[in-house]
């Protein structure tokens, strides 16, 4: 019987010629023109809603900026000369005391009290959906209605609120909420907080969702309770979420205007100003337009150092 030896013989794959090489350089090409449209509008857009007013707020707080060289666009340059200005008033201290109070209590609470509804409505019951969408009101109504009907409720003499303290008989009289040095802060804290939580707890609870179930799974059959299971599992995993939220919780509340405008301008006796308040006042109330900027080019700076400085620090925390 014959033995048939059959030889390999090895292929080897000839290298592409010259016109399919032009050809995949060509689709390369058109890939990338592609993608630079699509970026380019938005870019675009950017530059002249953002990056166009912001570099041009920032010229104004180095001029000497008046409603006449306003118009003619003729100020005077005088370097840091607002700025001095600003640090120096009499109540610059009490504006950034007030602008760090009212900004660490608002995102201490929305964050707490959105990470509880985020985890609570993270399980499956009954109408879990619609009572969802009940939390996410305060932050779809528009800021003047929503922060104007607390005024109403507010009021000293024909607020609800304080209707309901008396008639359960949790206060003697009406407690001055938008009128008193020692309750205003608290107001305005407690509309900047019941406004902030529907953003908090969707971001996180958008973040839970996407913690894989096979997870708590496993520890709940290795014996782990509910708070190790959030502290080893559920917080690591949602750590890049909560740097989120901190960061646009920090920098949206640094410049919150219309809450405080509308419930007490400010009042009483600069108990509730900021620096966002200030450069408002200073701009359209004073006219006095290079104070403004240089007061919004302050607090600009703030929100950088504080994003740079927080992310730093998660990041370390995050590779020990």
């Amino acid at each position: 019987m014959g033995v048939q030896q059959i030889e390999s013989v090895n292929v080897t794959t000839a290298p592409p010629s010259a016109p399919l090489r032009r050809r995949r350089m060509s689709v390369d090409r058109q890939a990338r023109i592609a993608a630079w449209l699509f970026v380019t509008p938005a870019a675009i857009l950017l530059l002249l809603v953002f990056a166009a007013p912001l570099a041009k707020n920032v010229q104004i707080g180095f001029e000497a900026v008046t409603p006449e060289t306003f118009i003619s666009g003729e100020a005077k340059f005088i370097g840091l000369d607002n700025y001095r200005t600003v640090i120096d008033s009499a109540n610059f201290g009490k504006l950034m005391t007030n602008t760090v109070v009212f900004t660490a209590g608002s995102i201490v609470f929305q964050f707490a009290i959105g990470l509880a509804l985020a985890l609570f409505f993270n399980k499956r019951f009954p109408l879990n959906g619609f009572l969802r969408s009940i939390v996410l009101l305060p932050w779809l109504l528009p800021l003047l209605v929503s922060t104007t009907t607390w005024r109403s409720m507010m009021d000293v003499d024909s607020g609800i609120i304080n209707r309901g303290l008396m008639n359960s008989h949790l206060v003697d009289q009406p407690v001055p909420w938008l009128v008193s040095t020692s309750h205003a802060m608290l107001a305005v804290l407690i509309v900047n907080i019941w406004i902030g939580i529907p953003f908090n707890m969707t971001l996180l609870y958008a973040g839970l969702q996407e913690i894989p179930k096979e997870l708590h799974e496993a520890a709940s059959l290795d014996g782990a309770g509910r708070v190790r299971m959030f502290r080893y599992i559920t917080w690591p995993l949602l750590r890049p979420v909560v740097a989120v939220v901190l960061v646009l919780g920090v920098v949206y509340t640094l410049k919150v205007l219309e809450i405080i405008v509308v419930l007490t301008r400010g009042g009483p006796a600069d108990t509730t100003q900021t620096l966002a308040t200030q450069s408002y006042f200073y701009s359209f109330a004073n006219l006095q337009f290079s104070l403004g900027a240089a007061t919004s080019n302050l607090l600009i700076l703030l929100s950088l150092a504080f994003a740079v400085v927080y992310l730093r620090l998660n990041r370390k925390a995050a590779e020990v």
